[in-house]
């Protein structure tokens, strides 16, 4: 009699997932990503002046600082949300469902004990830290019951960004950008409502509390609907000390980059005023769409970065790490002209005369960092992805203290101007050490071939650029000048910069969405 061997047969080992068309996949998850930020900008750009004429000026510096406070601690979900998307990813390209699922539900239970505390300190302390900033004392009261609910929306953030995971490492950009973006904008469109209504600065952040609330839900649904075996009660031990030590050292790093990114704005409420903050937050809002595209690349290419990890796979991650660079390269500049030309007018019609008059220049100097900066998503990002967030922390924690310095005396001496200067000097610094720590650690490096015809084509942008000021913007001068720049400008990146394989991916691309 023969026997059953059917027992010990081992369990069948999952099987890797393709990575064939990873680049497609990132570009239609990066257009689906802009497109959701697009579409919430255009709502906000809506609304927003709704928001700041009914708050006043001084009013909508408080509810700015309101919502940034909590950003001082968003290190408080000890970096799960990255290291569920690189985990979970991994876990993905393997084939091993379980395994991802786990891993997402891990990252939460990691995300909910620690940042609660942290949730619970602003909440406790929410008078000390709104009378730290200089907020007027006709509205110390209503920013501190605003700021308790903003710790609660805290936490809740967290748990978005952890359990989208699914939709990301399946770069389903679509569905969460449907979810992330869907919920936003009813809440744009709900806030200067509910001002208007007598809600003030107490309603507009009791409208975030409900669009997070809805966005979890919904990402909950979704991402169960892609994993089935998310809704398990299982945690994976065996991922706890990876996910801590990936963790702990983007924490590192995270404490030391949010207070580079945001340290001039509490300095300039502490040391000028919570209106000058407004000021120079449009102007830093309105210079931050320039990272809109390289923002939506980046969450389309942590998972790619992280499935690509592997030696077979080394020329597929150096070709999309270089593409991604170029892409943005070439429509950096034309970008950086059109908002350089309707600034000044833009911010007069839209927030007001005060705001035309106090956020062009800030706007300019910010701008200046943020070009030589966005590129450097893409090394940060494959950083990342290659687990050596450690560097990242010793990089950080380097670059604050003279930080501090220097928009301290920025600040103090050369007022809102001064604050613009520190930060675009900091960002432009941190971009140039990006690309060495990249190419020495990860050994990725970029190469930009014709980049002769590059700098021509900005030379020529340029000289449109002085033109337009030299004339002080006359429409009539402007616009043609315009359209023979931009002409010239499309012509040489089609004829030179652009090759064959390039264009015909393009190509591709187009024909496959227009045939659906």
């Amino acid at each position: 009699m023969t026997p059953d061997t059917t027992q010990l047969d081992p369990k069948p080992q999952p099987e890797a997932r393709s990575t064939a068309g990873m680049t497609t996949k990132v570009v239609k998850g990066s257009l689906w990503t802009l497109a959701g930020q697009v579409a919430p900008l255009g709502v906000s750009l809506f609304t927003t002046p709704f928001v700041i004429r009914l708050l006043g000026s001084e009013g909508y510096g408080v509810l700015i600082l309101v919502g940034l406070i909590p950003t001082y601690f968003a290190f408080a979900d000890f970096g799960m949300g990255i290291a569920s998307t690189k985990f979970a990813s991994e876990a993905y390209a393997a084939g091993d469902s379980e395994k991802e699922a786990r891993t997402v539900r891990t990252a939460a239970l990691i995300a909910v004990i620690v940042s609660l505390p942290i949730a619970a300190a602003i909440f406790i302390f929410s008078n000390a830290a709104i009378s730290a900033f200089n907020v007027p004392p006709e509205l110390h009261t209503e920013a501190n019951l605003a700021l308790k609910l903003a710790s609660i929306t805290f936490v809740i953030g967290f748990l978005n960004n952890i359990f989208n995971t699914p939709q990301l490492t399946r770069l389903r950009m679509d569905l969460n950008t449907f979810v992330n973006s869907g919920f936003r904008m009813l809440g744009l469109i709900a806030t200067p409502i509910v001002i208007y209504l007598g809600g003030g600065i107490l309603g507009a952040v009791a409208i975030l509390l409900i669009v997070a609330l809805l966005t979890l839900a919904a990402h909950l649904y979704v991402s169960g609907k892609l994993l089935n075996q998310l809704f398990q009660f299982t945690l994976d031990r065996n991922l706890i000390r990876p996910m801590l030590n990936f963790g702990g050292a983007l924490v590192i790093a995270g404490i030391a980059g949010i207070f580079l990114v945001n340290t001039e704005k509490g300095f300039l409420s502490a040391i000028i005023s919570p209106q000058a903050l407004a000021y120079y937050y449009v102007a830093f809002m309105f210079a931050n769409m320039m990272t809109m595209f390289s923002g939506a690349m980046v969450q389309s290419l942590l998972p790619a970065f992280s499935q690509l990890q592997s030696d077979k796979n080394r020329e597929h991650l150096l070709s999309l790490y270089s593409r991604g660079i170029k892409m943005n390269l070439l429509w950096l500049v034309p970008t950086v002209y059109i908002l350089t030309i309707i600034a000044k007018p833009f911010f007069t019609m839209w927030a007001g005369e005060d705001f035309g008059r106090e956020s062009v220049t800030p706007f300019y100097i910010i701008l200046s960092g943020i070009v030589v900066n966005i590129v450097a998503y893409f090394p940060h990002t494959a950083i990342i992805a290659s687990g050596r967030t450690d560097v990242l922390a010793k990089l950080y924690w380097i670059e604050l203290p003279f930080y501090i310095l220097i928009v301290w005396y920025l600040t103090t001496h050369f007022g809102i101007l001064g604050t613009a200067a520190a930060w675009s000097l900091r960002v432009i610094v941190d971009a140039f050490l990006m690309f060495f720590l990249v190419k020495r650690i990860v050994h990725l490096s970029f190469h930009f071939n014709n980049s002769i015809y590059f700098l021509t084509a900005i030379i020529i942008m340029i000289g449109g650029l002085a033109i337009s000021i030299l004339v002080s913007f006359n429409f009539f001068v402007v616009f043609p000048l315009t359209i023979v720049t931009f002409s010239i400008y499309l012509l040489i990146t089609y004829r030179w910069l652009i090759d064959n394989n390039e264009m015909n991916w393009f190509i591709n691309i187009l024909k496959n969405r227009l045939a659906k």
